[in-house]
């Protein structure tokens, strides 16, 4: 490819994600990765290493985005892409060693949650769910001084959805004394606001599917690490149990990051403006965000990111009865979960849907899913900033929250 790991070290990040993963600069070339959709390549022999033979093994087109997030990752090795989020998960799990204990946070992605725990249930491994952002409890549960040290600690900061914020510096440093690996779910965060690796964990993982690829239209994960010990034990995990990406996919994933960073800096000064404002708001009952200097979170936020990312939550305020509607029916009195739900319907330019990370902005109360932990609270909404005019998104939240009446 065009960008070697010492250039890429030199450029900016904001460069980085334009320029790796390229053709070489040769006559005639593309400047593009082209699209193969190979399923078999020629050979002869026994296989080795660089052959690719099959397509469960390589893809031609996967090379480009694995190379890029590895350098926008500050990582050695290339990075290993995904059939989806969730794969990538059970690839990082595999590295839990039988009846090992994995420590997760009881606030992260219901799917890392629902996985983990289901293989808890059958014996694979014991599970510690704790809140990450309090440390002495997560040291507490990596090395317990009447039960069995840690084999993994799972990382995600900020949380999805409570946005907690893990001190990653500490906790990585601590899980590395008791013997454990350190995974950390950097999606929230993109590589542009946040190095794991270089914080101290071994192993990043992202679902492709929201900022890296960031247009709502794939469905992929990945993978990056500088130990080739455990590298090597991921690419095995994926070829044995097929969690291969689509090399369409991978392409317009690779299309996609192009412009992470034009997505990143728009929506995460936009999510500034939202979270302050809405945090000043009658209808609204708490608000979390680790960019207002209010979150518990911000200092911590502020020693180990480049920003605050563009996922907010609040927490909708009852509605006592009394009064009319706007619509001149009388106000019987709603319920923060209830008021929720009515302000999201009420929205015209917000999307009322799942998912995260994508150029239009999200929203949705969480506990609408089952799977979603049970300590979320009721009333909470989550909400991911696009990359619309931001005072276009104001307007729409002030209608849909003046809606409610009272």
């Amino acid at each position: 490819m065009s960008l070697s790991d010492a250039q890429a070290a030199s450029l900016s990040a904001e460069t980085v994600v334009v320029a790796a993963g390229r053709p070489p600069r040769e006559r005639d070339e593309p400047v593009n990765p082209p699209l193969v959709l190979s399923s078999t390549y020629y050979g002869t022999g026994p296989l080795g290493d660089g052959d690719r033979g099959y397509g469960r093994y390589s893809n031609p087109t996967w090379d480009p985005f694995e190379e890029a997030l590895a350098q926008l990752e500050g990582a050695e090795l290339p990075g290993l892409l995904y059939a989806s989020g969730l794969a990538a998960v059970s690839s990082a799990l595999s590295l839990v060693p039988a009846g090992g204990v994995l420590v997760m946070p009881s606030h992260s992605y219901a799917g890392s949650l629902v996985m983990a725990t289901e293989l808890a249930a059958k014996g694979f491994l014991e599970l510690r769910t704790v809140d990450i952002a309090d440390t002495d409890a997560v040291l507490a549960q990596l090395a317990p001084a009447d039960g069995r040290p840690a084999s993994m600690l799972w990382l995600e900061s900020p949380t999805n959805p409570m946005l907690g914020v893990a001190d990653i510096r500490a906790l990585t440093t601590a899980a590395h004394a008791a013997g454990a690996v350190v995974v950390t779910d950097n999606t929230f965060s993109t590589p542009l606001v946040q190095q794991p690796l270089a914080l101290g964990s071994d192993v990043v993982l992202h679902s492709v599917t929201k900022y890296l690829s960031g247009h709502s239209d794939v469905v992929l994960g990945a993978l990056v690490t500088s130990d080739a010990g455990l590298r090597a034990a991921l690419l095995h995990h994926r070829t044995i149990h097929g969690g291969i990406a689509g090399p369409f996919e991978a392409w317009l994933a690779l299309r996609g990051l192009r412009t992470l960073a034009l997505r990143v800096e728009r929506s995460q000064a936009s999510a500034a403006v939202l979270a302050g404002r809405l945090s000043t708001h009658p209808r609204v009952g708490s608000i979390r965000f680790p960019g207002l200097p209010s979150d518990p979170g911000h200092e911590r936020a502020k020693s180990q990111m480049k920003g605050f990312g563009s996922v907010l939550c609040i927490e909708m305020a009852p509605i006592a009865s009394g009064g009319n509607n706007d619509d001149g029916s009388h106000n019987n009195g709603l319920s923060g979960a209830d008021a929720a739900d009515r302000m999201i319907r009420a929205l015209k330019l917000w999307l009322p849907a799942t998912s995260l990370g994508g150029v239009e902005s999200l929203i949705e109360r969480r506990r609408r899913h089952t799977a979603e932990p049970a300590s979320v609270p009721e009333n909470l909404v989550r909400m991911s900033v696009g990359i619309e005019n931001v005072e276009d998104l104001w307007a729409d939240l002030e209608q849909a929250l003046a809606s409610l009446g009272g």
